[in-house]
């Protein structure tokens, strides 16, 4: 079988506080889009993974690997199955990709293996796997609080599913930025706050460009100062909204109309970035 496995961009994103157990409290909101890698599962003997892009690792620091092993423990069977990933959401970007990767390998061989595993018993593997794990498992817009595996569907006034209704350019610049120097480089703040959900909620871009920070972005961007020249070509090429994502080095760009949108992803392609363009996805 072969599943998609969608990259995820952050609208807003604040960093609270520091834990007492290491990690940080987050409010964000998840979106998913359509930049994907792909994974085929088939049966297998044993465990074997492989990839099609050959700087990954392919052994148990993978986690693919790890949340094939993590549900064959769960279950009590041999991990057995072959699992080949076709890489496409860069890493290092902020995307979300080897966390998605992880959850879709989680749903994948519980279909392949026939096992049943509770919804929350399935969240809680995810979440050791990784903080934004779980919201692959099921990607439709969710505010995110805890260290992000803590979800709730997002939603408008009203109660309906929330909906990113403009188009989205997402560039990455040949810039890694680890997740662990960013969170070095990120000064957590609970004082005064907005209301990240409500904010994203009310697909107002003049309250977006007002309220909508992600906090890595300034420092992040101070480290890394090739990366501001994305944000430049964004903000000339007409978005309405800019932003980082996650902690980097991916941006995005929402748009207000699709020939700025397609105007700005060409020449972002075009000046070496890999980008891609489209509408989010909210199921």
């Amino acid at each position: 079988m072969t599943a998609l496995a969608p990259a995820k961009i952050n609208l807003g994103l604040h960093v609270l506080r520091r834990r007492a157990d290491g990690y940080h409290d987050l409010d964000t909101v998840f979106v998913a889009v359509g930049w994907h890698d792909t994974l085929t599962v088939a049966p297998s003997p044993s465990l074997a993974f492989s990839s099609s892009d050959p700087a990954l690792p392919t052994d148990a620091s993978n986690l693919v690997v790890k949340a094939a092993l993590a549900l064959a423990k769960h279950v009590g069977i041999k991990p057995y199955a072959a699992l080949r990933l076709g890489k496409q959401i860069p890493y290092g970007a902020g995307l979300g990709g080897g966390s998605s990767d992880a959850a879709t390998t989680l749903r994948a061989l519980t279909r392949l293996w026939s096992v049943d595993v509770s919804d929350e018993a399935l969240h809680a593997m995810a979440a050791r796997l990784g903080s934004d794990v779980p919201f692959f498992l099921d990607p439709r817009p969710m505010h995110a609080t805890g260290r992000g595996e803590a979800l709730a569907p997002l939603v408008v006034p009203g109660g309906s599913p929330y909906t990113l209704p403009y188009p989205l350019v997402v560039a990455v610049p040949d810039v890694h930025v680890s997740t662990a120097d960013a969170y070095r480089l990120v000064r957590p703040n609970d004082m005064n706050r907005a209301d990240v959900a409500a904010t994203v909620a009310s697909n107002d871009l003049a309250r977006w460009r007002r309220d909508l920070v992600n906090d890595f972005e300034a420092p992040v961007v101070a480290a890394f100062p090739a990366l501001a020249a994305v944000r430049t070509v964004l903000v000339d090429a007409g978005a309405a909204y800019v932003s980082m994502s996650g902690s980097g080095s991916a941006f995005f760009g929402v748009f207000e109309d699709e020939p700025r949108a397609a105007a700005a992803a060409e020449r972002l392609a075009a000046s070496g970035n890999r980008v891609w363009h489209g509408f989010a996805t909210s199921a």
